[in-house]
């Protein structure tokens, strides 16, 4: 008997995260909602329906990836991971905030892919089959005033998707990047209305995105459509990136 398919999609209880989960069960995938926040990843879970289910998961700690991995391993076969959990930080400058604030940032937003990754390719590896896509952002290729935590850890997300994807390019597991420019999701309040003007006067077609425009991207990375794209990074800026 065939194993399900399933895709574990990190920070899916809201935003990005929850539109890529419910773009990749519209495709024929269970979902794994794995978020820190285990309440809100139950209640999204219940809302996207059967094909759906919750893990509590702390991405920045190895434990709780294993366990994870170990959950949703005894329900099918782990094809598709998203790693799109992460935080925005505080917007100020970099002599204003905190070292424990660069760290929260680091912690979540590129550790806990690197983390990710290695949990899952494995078992990929061993099947000969496996799609990676890691949510960076136009900010790793840029830097954004006010946010060198964050640009710092999406700069840091592409180089370690470059890294990875050669690393197995020839085991039948493709891991790409991509890099939204600000989206209309609830990170937006995490930063100041001064810092989300900025982002959206970049963006030459003069809108932020909405989280289902990068959900059909990220599912077509999580296709077996892709097959000669790893190591990628797949911009989806309204026109703002240059490179």
């Amino acid at each position: 008997m065939t194993q399900p398919s399933i895709a574990i999609v990190t920070g899916s209880a809201r935003g990005i995260g929850y539109a890529i989960a419910q773009r990749l069960i519209s495709d024929g995938m269970a979902v794994a909602i794995a978020d820190v926040d285990a309440e809100a990843a139950e209640t999204a879970a219940g809302h996207l329906g059967e094909h759906a289910f919750s893990i509590p998961l702390d991405v920045t700690s190895p434990q709780s990836w294993e366990h994870a991995v170990e959950i949703v391993s005894e329900r099918g076969s782990i094809d598709a991971l998203v790693n799109c959990a992460g935080i925005a930080g505080r917007s100020a400058p970099s002599w204003e905030l905190s070292f424990e604030e660069w760290q929260q940032v680091i912690a979540i937003d590129l550790t806990g892919v690197w983390l990710g990754c290695r949990a899952v390719i494995p078992g990929m590896m061993e099947r000969g089959y496996g799609r990676i896509v890691n949510i960076a952002s136009i900010a790793g290729k840029e830097g954004n005033p006010n946010a060198s935590p964050y640009s710092a850890a999406k700069s840091g997300v592409i180089g370690v998707t470059k890294s990875l994807a050669k690393e197995v390019a020839t085991s039948g597991v493709l891991i790409n990047a991509v890099t939204p420019a600000v989206i209309e999701t609830e990170m937006l309040q995490q930063m100041t209305p001064e810092h989300v003007a900025y982002m959206t006067s970049r963006i030459p077609m003069g809108r932020v995105g909405q989280p289902e425009e990068v959900a059909a991207l990220v599912s077509f990375l999580c296709s077996r459509e892709v097959s000669f794209s790893t190591g990628a990074v797949f911009d989806i800026s309204g026109g703002r990136a240059t490179y």
